[in-house]
């Protein structure tokens, strides 16, 4: 799959916009297109554009153009919606499919409808009224981020061994100390690492420096120490598998967390390298990090992001509420009028 090739020329130029000039990853672009291409195809069956009984997956958005685009009002979209969470089969290709997409998975389908109209309003000026202005997305509740506690950190780096040792070692170190996500350390490079810094490029192709504390510096140096012995198909990867020296993989990393996990004792079905970004947070929003300067930590971009992590754990609150000097203070028993010896 290409948008380039396989998108009609106004979904392609809003595509184009975006991993150009917004900088978003490829991964996210072909994510867009997916989502606009399910929508219209969605759309031409709606309208009676296509027989009735056509399957969605064979029908050609390739005539989908600024005519098309203009004709689309709220009510296609929550038509739209509609069929996302009664019908749309969760996963098309199995036999044991389910249908209802979750709220999570509409909510980044209207997210990907509603860039597309802002675009052709604000920028490509193709519309002069956006019709998604007041588009609303599906409710999501709201869950607190699943982290690992000191002591569960602790353990988790005591079980790693084996012959990946220094490697798995390092990796679980940068994820539990610097909250990096699992695209930013798969993509690092052995130039990434700057004395007592480490450049990470985040979402968006934006760059951050992160300090380096003691384990990292000591975690890098027995990693790096052992990757310089091996012939490395890739010279670039900071983290390379040991089996054909390339660029190590997301799944790659993946297993390895799952795998430590398991040998810590812990439920690895309930975490993965994303719980160990979130337990970094966690641990230093604990330990007097203030919320902003987590926020440049973790590259959020927006403040509202990093703040979900102030209200995970409440021993702040709960010291709070113990120090207001009212908390000390008891009710008294009355006595009931008539019975002190006055009326």
């Amino acid at each position: 799959m290409d948008y380039r090739t396989d998108a009609p020329p106004i979904l392609r130029d809003f595509l184009v916009y975006h991993e150009t000039i917004q900088g978003h990853s490829r991964r996210t672009v072909d994510e867009y297109f997916l989502d606009l291409r399910n929508f219209f195809r969605f759309l031409k069956l709606d309208k009676g554009r296509v027989a009735h009984n056509t399957p969605l997956d064979q029908i050609s958005i390739d005539d989908v153009d600024l005519e098309l685009v203009r004709t689309v009002t709220l009510s296609d979209v929550y038509s739209y919606m509609n069929y996302l969470s009664r019908d749309r089969a969760v996963h098309p290709n199995s036999p044991d499919a389910h249908y209802g997409l979750s709220a999570p998975a509409r909510a980044r389908k209207v997210a990907a409808i509603r860039s597309f109209y802002k675009y052709l309003t604000s920028k490509a000026k193709l519309i002069t009224e956006n019709p998604m202005q007041d588009l609303d997305s599906p409710h999501l509740k709201k869950s607190l981020p699943r982290y690992l506690n000191l002591e569960e950190s602790e353990e988790l780096l005591d079980s790693v061994d084996g012959v990946n040792q220094a490697r798995d070692y390092c990796i679980l170190t940068l994820f539990l100390n610097c909250g990096l996500r699992i695209s930013e350390l798969i993509g690092l490079n052995i130039t990434d690492v700057r004395g007592n810094q480490l450049r990470v490029l985040g979402k968006g192709n934006k760059e951050r420096m992160l300090y380096l504390n003691e384990a990292c510096l000591s975690a890098l140096s027995d990693w790096i120490t052992e990757r310089d012995m091996l012939t490395l198909v890739d010279q670039n990867a900071l983290f390379v598998t040991l089996q054909n020296r390339r660029r190590i993989s997301r799944a790659a990393v993946h297993k390895l967390v799952k795998k430590h996990l398991a040998a810590a004792g812990l439920d690895s079905t309930q975490y993965s390298s994303h719980k160990l970004r979130h337990t970094a947070a966690t641990l230093m929003l604990q330990n007097g990090v203030d919320v902003r300067t987590l926020q440049e930590v973790l590259g959020h971009d927006h403040l509202n992001t990093t703040q979900i992590y102030t209200h995970v754990d409440n021993e702040d609150l709960r010291t709070a509420a113990r120090a207001n000097p009212l908390g000390r203070v008891k009710k008294r028993n009355k006595i009931p009028d008539g019975q002190d010896g006055t009326a």
